[in-house]
């Protein structure tokens, strides 16, 4: 078990949260990590599959915002146009984007032959944080089989969380970063719904992280510029269309600005929210389909889902991560262990 917020007698807001507390408290949603530690090679990938079958075919509803654009990511554009995600999503780090995007084209023509032939092409789907401090990011270790793996080992229950798959070389606040999730439980027409929230945190000025109780943890490094990156991926099981999916992620905006970030210029800080009720068929012949959505009068509950739970996430992939030697013998040390001397 790795630590969480309340080991240390932290709360991020008032809703609660779901069984798992992780993105997989939204029914169906899959993740996998595949991790590289050898020597200066500290990396991985992570991925995140809003179901089981083939996405291509049943493709989900989703949305990003863009917090501050300094970041390399693969198919936002088509996502943001037609308002869907049609293959897994991917986190890694910034050299490997190609070699991410290129292992989902041919996982997806793998499963679709119709593929650039009879119907469409395919619009992979990655994003990524850089790990060059922590990792020989020069080396390109990442290949298309670990893109696969990552996705193979890719399951429904507890998430592996800290220094694992795309956080492995992560940093935060000037702490260990990496892979951090959560959710929340709402109430909708007398039925729980949830939102769950995955991050992958590289991000943060050293000194500038505010913990829920006010406290200001220092890592005791020099004061540098804020940069790096955040990716924040939200899931849900609540019918929301485009729109609303994307006011949902820009929502996660206001849960790293509570925790002190301002996002700088050489910060990547994107949001990629979806949901998985009510699918686009890819094959669909009617003319005209139905659709539900939410009540927009309700959305404020997402918007408190989505802030809350970003916040968490965050703190507990810092708090999952030990402290780190990598490349060349650069260290992060642990926000844990920072609690546990600052009782």
């Amino acid at each position: 078990m790795t630590d969480g917020i309340e080991d240390f007698g932290l709360s991020c807001g008032s809703l609660p949260a779901g069984a798992l507390n992780a993105i997989t408290d939204v029914a169906g949603v899959r993740v996998g990590h595949v991790t590289l530690r050898d020597g200066d090679i500290n990396t991985g990938v992570t991925a995140i599959l809003p179901h089981g079958g083939n996405l291509f075919r049943s493709k989900v509803r989703a949305a990003s915002e863009v917090i501050n654009g300094f970041g390399k990511t693969v198919g936002l554009v088509q996502l943001d146009e037609l308002g869907t995600i049609e293959t897994p999503l991917l986190l890694t780090n910034t050299l490997s984007v190609g070699t991410c995007a290129t292992a989902l084209i041919r996982e997806a023509i793998r499963q679709n032959p119709d593929i650039g032939r009879r119907t469409g092409t395919v619009n992979p789907l990655v994003a990524e944080c850089n790990d060059g401090p922590l990792n020989d990011i020069q080396a390109l270790a990442i290949n298309e089989a670990h893109a696969l793996a990552a996705i193979e080992a890719a399951s429904e229950g507890p998430v592996e969380q800290g220094s694992v798959g795309a956080g492995t070389g992560m940093t935060c606040f000037g702490f260990k970063g990496g892979i951090g999730t959560v959710s929340r439980r709402i109430r909708l027409d007398g039925r729980d719904h949830h939102v769950g929230a995955l991050v992958l945190s590289n991000f943060g000025r050293a000194g500038d992280l505010v913990l829920p109780d006010g406290r200001r943890p220092d890592p005791r490094r020099a004061t540098e510029a804020e940069s790096g990156s955040v990716i924040i991926v939200l899931a849900t099981d609540v019918p929301l269309e485009h729109r609303q999916l994307k006011r949902v992620a820009r929502r996660a905006g206001a849960g790293i600005a509570r925790l002190g970030a301002f996002w700088g210029h050489g910060s990547g800080d994107i949001a990629i929210a979806f949901s998985i009720a009510d699918p686009v068929d890819h094959d669909e012949k009617r003319g005209l389909v139905q659709t539900q959505v939410l009540n927009e009068s309700r959305i404020d509950l997402l918007f408190q889902a989505a802030a809350e739970a970003t916040q968490e996430a965050v703190l507990n992939s810092l708090l999952a991560s030990p402290a780190f030697k990598g490349r060349g013998g650069a260290h992060r040390p642990s926000l844990a262990d920072w609690l546990r001397a600052n009782v």
